[in-house]
């Protein structure tokens, strides 16, 4: 019966019975057993996590750009849609940053375990405060200095520099995408069939994940000695991370197709929600993908052309949702171990958010592995992924909703200012 289990409800049945689990390892004095024997099986989950983090981000991020070769055959509208979706998801990367610095959902954590977790990953955190001070007493464009790289195979091999990686996989994708032949097409096929088998990986990754929720959450709970506070905190950044969310679906798309696009916000809403269930539903951006087309070209009506360029890219450059969750969670997790994150800092998060959402696959918890990614780019330990994994599930078919909400509302836009807005050339139900 298991078995036939989808994954997300297995992940739940996971962290439900980790809880469940702690808290009777708390009442029988089963903590050392736990810590010994559970706790293992969780670190070997976000071992495989890392594993696979670095090789994810540079072939999607080299397929998801060098894909887009129609933006030689029209750059006005390529290089607008673009600009556009970049926007957009720097705006809903600011507004997680705000909530989660007003709300501080990690803050109801007591400073006794705040100071335990800091002992614990001290050696981490002093190594990422050192490396903030010395950027801040240095040139203010250091920044962008240590994000090009000396060695990208020693770049590769250390995990906190993500943003090197970044900025090669983007810089390898624009040759890529510059330079015309045969050869550049082999290259182009080796990577869709990498992509193909990274994505594979991810999935067999994804399928210990009830197993490695169970550990974690199990460990996590003995921990905190079956601390109410954990629970409290958790809820708090669930409601923090759903209200973002909602904000971005409900509020900022509305208004902005209203304005751009000229489209009653009424209409808007109910022509986008069959795709927005879908979303919900399936957690994956690329198999909402049709559903999104016929419903922006019946209801909204966007000519074929501009659905047929802007949705695909949206699908792989996109992720408002996912950039709007990462700056929460990232923030949350510092909140935890009782770190002050900088401006500066807060800033590296809106950029590698941003960038990392790009090469964030459009499948059902891509942007779990993702996370790593910002967390590293400020110096957090990665184990801070504990706190929520196990709650993510549902967050994350909320956060598919606003990528397509996203990609729709941009798609709109586009059509608005290429005079193709207001075409009847219906898509036919499947």
């Amino acid at each position: 019966m298991l078995k036939k289990l989808p994954l997300w409800a297995k992940i739940f049945l996971g962290m439900g019975l980790g809880v469940l689990w702690g808290l009777i390892a708390v009442w029988v004095e089963w903590e050392a057993f736990t810590i010994d024997w559970i706790e293992p099986w969780g670190t070997i989950f976000l071992k495989l996590l890392k594993m696979i983090a670095v090789p994810l981000i540079f072939v999607s991020l080299v397929k998801g750009i060098s894909s887009l070769t129609d933006i030689t055959k029209l750059s006005r509208i390529g290089y607008k849609t673009i600009l556009i979706y970049l926007i957009t998801t720097v705006f809903a990367t600011t507004v997680g940053l705000t909530l989660v610095n007003v709300v501080k959902p990690g803050g109801v954590f007591p400073e006794e375990k705040q100071e335990e977790y800091r002992q614990k990953f001290s050696g981490q955190i002093e190594l990422r405060q050192e490396s903030a001070r010395e950027i801040e007493e240095r040139s203010p464009l250091q920044f962008f200095v240590d994000t090009v790289p000396d060695n990208i195979f020693l770049a590769a091999g250390d995990n906190s520099k993500m943003l090197q990686i970044i900025f090669f996989a983007i810089l390898f994708s624009l040759a890529l995408v510059l330079v015309q032949g045969e050869k550049t097409q082999l290259v182009m096929d080796l990577f869709d069939g990498l992509n193909d088998v990274i994505l594979k990986m991810v999935d067999l990754i994804m399928r210990f994940a009830p197993i490695g929720v169970f550990a974690l959450m199990a460990a996590l709970v003995v921990d905190y000695s079956g601390d109410v506070g954990i629970f409290t905190a958790l809820g708090m950044y669930m409601l923090t991370v759903a209200f973002g969310l909602m904000f971005l679906i409900i509020i900022f798309y509305p208004l902005v197709i209203r304005i751009f696009a000229g489209i009653r916000i009424k209409d808007f809403l109910k022509g986008i929600l069959p795709a927005q269930l879908v979303a919900f539903t399936t957690s994956s951006s690329a198999a909402t993908l049709p559903v999104t087309l016929k419903q922006v070209i019946n209801e909204f009506r966007v000519s074929r052309p501009i659905a047929n360029f802007v949705l695909p890219i949206g699908v792989t450059i996109n992720m408002d949702g996912t950039s709007c969750y990462q700056a929460i969670a990232a923030v949350f997790i510092a909140q935890v171990f009782g770190i002050d994150l900088t401006l500066t800092q807060q800033l590296t998060i809106v950029l590698t958010a941003t960038l990392a959402s790009i090469g964030t696959p459009g499948i059902p918890s891509g942007s779990i592995v993702m996370l790593i990614i910002v967390l590293n780019s400020v110096g957090l330990p990665v184990e801070g992924l504990a706190l929520v994994i196990g709650v993510d599930r549902p967050l994350d078919m909320l956060r598919t909703v606003v990528n397509i909400t996203g990609d729709s509302t941009v798609a709109s836009m586009v059509a608005r200012s290429e005079n193709e807005l207001g075409y009847h050339d219906p898509v036919e139900p499947a």
